[in-house]
């Protein structure tokens, strides 16, 4: 249960109703985070801007999921791994060997891919202080 109250389309203040909407129209659901972020417009506001911007970087939508369920792994967060193995799943069809090793926390099928978990979970565990070997292996992968 959450401590936070989880607001819905037709709970929220006119300004986040309208954003999550637009999130539900996207996706086909309202994701619990993004419920949670209406509580404060601008913060949900913040969260879709940076998302946006995000998703015009050089990672593949795929690649932007290994990072969002490696750090969700490796901060505990069970409702992320959740919310990310679905997108994961359902809109991006991420092959089973390469989502199930994710969620494990091991090796995933697809070595790229299984280069870019690695070195995200070396950049969470050593606080972005990573060697510089760790960082040519990963950019040589």
């Amino acid at each position: 249960m959450s401590r936070i109250e989880i607001q819905t389309i037709a709970s929220a203040a006119p300004e986040a109703a309208a954003r999550l909407q637009a999130a539900r129209q996207a996706s086909g659901f309202v994701p619990h985070l993004l419920g949670v972020l209406a509580n404060a417009p601008v913060a949900l506001e913040t969260y879709q801007t940076v998302t946006a911007i995000n998703a015009r970087g050089s990672l593949s939508a795929e690649e932007r999921e290994v990072v969002q369920i490696a750090a969700a792994i490796s901060n505990d967060c069970g409702f992320c791994v959740a919310g990310h193995t679905r997108i994961a799943k359902a809109r991006l069809r991420m092959a089973a060997g390469d989502l199930e090793g994710l969620r494990a926390d091991g090796g995933l099928v697809t070595p790229r891919l299984d280069a870019l978990a690695d070195f995200t979970r070396e950049v969470i565990r050593s606080r972005g202080q990573v060697s510089d070997a760790v960082l040519q292996a990963f950019l040589a992968a």
